[in-house]
């Protein structure tokens, strides 16, 4: 469990406070409730490009890094389909540092065309390195929109078309920054050697002027029943075939999504799991085989991904994928399956309270979810999970006419599909 307080400055800027004194270190995590789903379908990968437009440089501190690396700071940030994170771990003594830096940022980020221009070069790069010039690189570009078709999951954080970055405007850029970083869009989480006090005082110093504004509310379509099983067959340079079956599941919030988690797990966890002892270990026909859900805030996709060995063609594959399936939805997994996953999930999420960066983001995520209070009870909603519910979600999901499959062709290879 992790123990907290909370504040609200007047500019709508909330904030949560773990004390831990076991440690000499302090994290200060800021999460802007922004993701890629916030994006216009005309112009997407904005969330992604402005996490790398954040360490540009501010109006008052023209290099990021610089002074945080002068009191002994690390930082880094991500982007996911719901969020934008950023984080600074540095010893606590040298904690206001950290409240200087972010504050800056957040009320005068340097809007220069040469910083807009380098970010730009550098978002393009890594879409075409990671995405376009990578086997399999491709996956989230085809499978997103295969499996969405209202929903914006259908496009991946780092955008549907390059040139969506490569034509972003400095317009663009300082629209997306007013909308949303704003202090009533953000949460601050300062965890480590801290006391509350001294953070009140720190967080009204350099956040309490900074002005909030109006937001509009968060009005997303939803993703309609899928009613029809959906595929795409793709010729590639990919070393070997592979295939991948995406299913909709519920969304983070959901009562199911604990039981839909363990699912993943009970087929995809470590060498004892359900498809790597029937398809990899007992009687090799995959070199790999996984199963994970996204988890993401809205309708999740429940995916199922696997490369077969050489003497395996793609239909035998998915045909085998299917059966195990179908196992799991006729016969209720084993007492013991399921106790052996729900330790490890415990163990996890008791190790990810060993560090104070850990608790920060997810205290984080859980109060952009919903409220922090959530993460002190998720092990017990795991725990709760029977083997009745495991079936009765499997045979929810796992249904042909709920299934977006994605098969990969390597081009040197002959097929009879």
């Amino acid at each position: 469990m992790i123990h907290y307080k909370r504040f609200t400055l007047d500019n709508g800027l909330r904030v949560l406070v773990h004390e831990d004194h076991n440690t000499a270190m302090a994290c200060v995590n800021i999460l802007y409730d922004v993701g890629a789903r916030d994006e216009s379908p005309d112009k997407t990968g904005f969330a992604h490009l402005f996490e790398h437009l954040m360490f540009g440089g501010s109006v008052n501190v023209p290099q990021f890094d610089a002074p945080l690396q002068e009191v002994g700071g690390e930082n880094n940030a991500f982007t996911s389909n719901d969020i934008t994170n950023y984080y600074i771990t540095l010893p606590s003594a040298n904690i206001e540092t950290a409240f200087w830096l972010e504050s800056d940022r957040m009320l005068s980020l340097a809007f220069s065309e040469q910083s807009l221009a380098v970010q730009r070069n550098v978002v393009a790069e890594e879409f075409k390195q990671r995405y376009l010039n990578q086997p399999y690189g491709d996956v989230w570009l085809r499978l997103r929109p295969l499996a969405y078709k209202v929903h914006p999951y259908s496009w991946a954080t780092i955008g549907k078309d390059l040139r969506h970055i490569e034509e972003a405007t400095m317009e663009d850029v300082k629209s997306f920054f007013q909308k949303y970083y704003v202090p009533n869009n953000a949460i601050m989480v300062v965890s480590g050697d801290v006391d509350v006090e001294q953070v009140k005082a720190l967080t009204e110093k350099w956040f309490g002027s900074i002005p909030s504004r109006k937001l509009e509310k968060r009005n997303l379509p939803a993703e309609p029943r899928q009613t029809e099983a959906r595929r795409e067959i793709v010729e590639a340079d990919v070393p070997v075939d592979s295939l991948y079956i995406a299913f909709h599941g519920v969304d983070r919030l959901h009562p199911d999504y604990p039981a839909m988690d363990l699912l993943s797990d009970i087929l995809s966890r470590g060498s004892s799991s359900r498809l790597y002892r029937a398809l990899v270990k007992d009687q090799p026909l995959f070199s790999e085989v996984n199963a994970y859900v996204m988890g993401s805030v809205d309708n999740n996709l429940f995916v199922i991904e696997g490369k077969p060995l050489p003497h395996v063609s793609l239909a035998e594959a998915e045909e085998l994928l299917w059966n195990q399936l179908a196992l799991i939805k006729q016969e209720n997994v084993t007492d013991m399956e399921l106790q052996k996953v729900k330790n490890k999930v415990e163990s996890t999420m008791v190790f990810a309270e060993l560090s104070i960066l850990d608790k920060a983001m997810n205290l984080a995520f859980y109060e952009a979810l919903q409220d922090a209070a959530l993460y002190n009870e998720e092990v017990e909603k795991y725990l709760a999970v029977s083997t009745t519910d495991l079936q009765r979600v499997a045979q929810h999901i796992f249904v042909k006419e709920n299934s977006s499959t994605l098969l990969y062709h390597a081009k040197e290879k002959q097929h009879a599909e």
